[in-house]
């Protein structure tokens, strides 16, 4: 063996200690964030606090730089770590010892989320179900907060049936749409109201780093303790107008949602081999076409119901099938200067926050390309 050949072994061998001393460390790191996590469940303290978070990351990129160590490196490492802490960790302590809480659909997926988190925190659930309307009263007589997790499309037949609640029972629904949802509750009851909309899907296995959208409806000093319990729980609450939200989420969902299923539907149509198209695409390439079949893994229901919600969803719709029609026929009869145009009006438009989402997708693409395999 070459004195080389020996360098290069010794080398490795280091290179191993050092991946093992790392391994070491990480266990030590998620030991203490356990540890955390016990203090602060104990001290009532949310799971997840952004501004300890962004001070931590900020802290460690300064000493990577100082280090001659990338900063963005080092900040990548950190946020899967952190992620895998919270996962290792329990959320804050929420005494709900003293509520009564009904869950409306608790057999469904994200109905059984919420009603674990419930449960956990010691609150008495009941669930209400198909079948189980006989029971809603003696449910419901005794609530201090009845939520209703049933699929859109039936969400206000479902709030007009219920029984009358107590006066001080919040009644609440997790829909992806608000405003309907929410003039409906305020007609059954006379006691606090409050729409939320879970940012997230049912597959959580805890709410940390997750965003849940809440409309007022009535009498908001009166659910502040389910606000203040999801934040524990380590969401945070956006609070928004019920109009706002739902013209927000035709743009968020609806359009995205329309658009991904045209997508797919138009591969379909081609015949287009999928295993072909993943074979040569980039990180980003394949990003979007695992969007898309994503989409197809999961109820084809859901996704009408939430397309379905609101009519003036298909004027706005309309609206995009005209412009892609109006720009295909621009780019086809009149070349590559208006869409050069075009291209430089909507970048203003996006001001700086094309920059900024160019940064951050970066980071995905890249955490994209360390899983993809090349065969």
């Amino acid at each position: 063996m070459s004195d080389p050949e020996k360098e290069l072994e010794m080398l490795r061998h280091r290179i191993d200690e050092t991946d093992s001393e790392l391994v070491r460390l990480l266990l030590q790191r998620r030991e203490l964030a356990a540890q955390v996590g016990v203090v602060k469940r104990d001290l009532g303290q949310p799971l997840y606090v952004p501004e300890r978070e962004a001070m931590m990351l900020e802290q460690r990129r300064q000493q990577a730089a100082d280090m001659g160590l990338s900063p963005a490196l080092i900040e990548d490492v950190l946020r899967r770590v952190i992620r895998e802490s919270y996962q290792q960790q329990q959320a804050a302590d929420v005494h709900l010892q003293d509520k009564n809480v009904v869950v409306v659909g608790g057999a469904g997926a994200l109905g059984r989320l919420f009603v674990r988190l419930f449960e956990s925190a010691g609150a008495t659930v009941n669930v209400i179900d198909t079948g189980d309307w006989a029971l809603a009263e003696a449910y419901c007589s005794q609530a201090d907060l009845v939520l209703v997790s049933v699929p859109v499309a039936v969400t206000v037949d479902v709030i007009t049936q219920l029984p009358t609640l107590p006066p001080s029972c919040v009644l609440a629904d997790v829909t992806s749409i608000k405003q309907q949802p929410l003039e409906a509750m305020l007609a059954k009851h006379s006691g606090p109201v409050v729409g939320l909309h879970p940012m997230f899907g049912p597959q959580q296995a805890t709410l940390a780093k997750q965003l849940m959208v809440a409309c007022h409806g009535r009498d908001e000093d009166s659910y502040q303790w389910l606000l203040q319990s999801i934040q524990r729980w380590g969401a945070q609450v956006k609070q928004i107008d019920a109009q706002e939200h739902d013209k927000a989420m035709s743009f968020v969902q609806v359009l995205r949602h329309l658009s991904t299923f045209v997508y797919g539907a138009h591969l379909a149509q081609e015949r287009v081999d999928v295993q072909q198209l993943l074979d040569l695409s980039s990180p980003i390439y394949r990003l979007e076409l695992m969007m898309v079949g994503r989409l197809f893994a999961q109820d084809a229901n859901l996704y009408a119901d939430i397309i379905l919600s609101d009519p003036h969803n298909f004027q706005m719709l309309r609206r995009y099938v005209q412009l892609f029609d109006t720009l295909l026929e621009e780019l086809e009869q009149r070349g590559k200067s208006d869409f050069v145009q075009r291209f430089a009006d909507v970048r203003e438009y996006f001001g700086e926050f094309a920059q900024r989402f160019l940064s951050e997708s970066q980071r995905l693409l890249d955490t994209a390309g360390d899983a993809q395999q090349i065969s």
